[in-house]
């Protein structure tokens, strides 16, 4: 782990996403419960399964795995004042039934940073698959994670829990400020077409820069 202290987070959804970083983060000694609009249905999870409020308050950060489509409404209904103060891991990424992208001139990171301006939102592991947001290190190359996010402070708190998942601090890159995190959406365009030429989506991306002169 890169903190002596474990961090309570809150895994808001329970798909294949929140699954996955949820055992990522518990393996690495974080204490992990799992917000759902229906907990008493989602018995076959390791961790904890309660309601959105609840997950919450027990969080210290939080993690948006719902489908991109639905998050603003799920974190609407848990309210800005439950949220405030809390740092928020955004994976979302609004798709319509045609396959393309929900959200065009604005990221969904975005909207959820304005909606709630007390919420420290950090945009990051939407570029790749949920095997390879956890286990980086079973490609037979260092890749590349994005980070996105108005709080220096708050990414510095991601930063450390993308190392627990297998993510060197060389493989973390910062694009600054919530806005570039459309760009981080709008990779998923690119990502889909991956997929289809390669036939799988156990792949990721690496930014390789130029040797520096000397």
């Amino acid at each position: 782990m890169a903190d002596t202290e474990s961090t309570r987070i809150g895994v808001l959804g329970t798909g294949h996403v929140g699954r996955a970083v949820a055992d990522g983060w518990a393996r690495a000694g974080h204490r992990v419960v799992f917000g759902s609009r229906q907990p008493a249905e989602r018995t076959e999870l390791a961790q904890p399964v309660v309601g959105w409020a609840e997950a919450v308050e027990r969080s210290e950060v939080l993690v948006n795995a719902t489908p991109g489509g639905d998050s603003l409404a799920m974190l609407t209904t848990i309210g800005a004042e439950a949220l405030a103060g809390k740092v928020l891991i955004d994976i979302g990424v609004a798709l319509t039934e045609d396959w393309d992208l929900g959200h065009l001139d604005v990221s969904l990171g975005q909207l959820i940073q304005r909606e709630f301006p007390g919420t420290p939102v950090v945009k990051t592991l939407c570029t790749m698959d949920s095997t390879v947001m956890v286990a980086p290190e079973a490609l037979p190359e260092p890749t590349t994670v994005f980070l996105s996010g108005d709080s220096a402070e708050a990414k510095r708190t991601v930063a450390g829990l993308l190392t627990d998942l297998g993510w060197d601090e060389s493989s973390q890159l910062d694009l600054g400020g919530i806005a570039t995190g459309r760009g981080q959406e709008h990779f998923a365009l690119l990502f889909m077409g991956i997929a289809g030429a390669t036939g799988g989506v156990g792949f990721n991306v690496r930014v390789v820069r130029p040797v520096a002169a000397g």
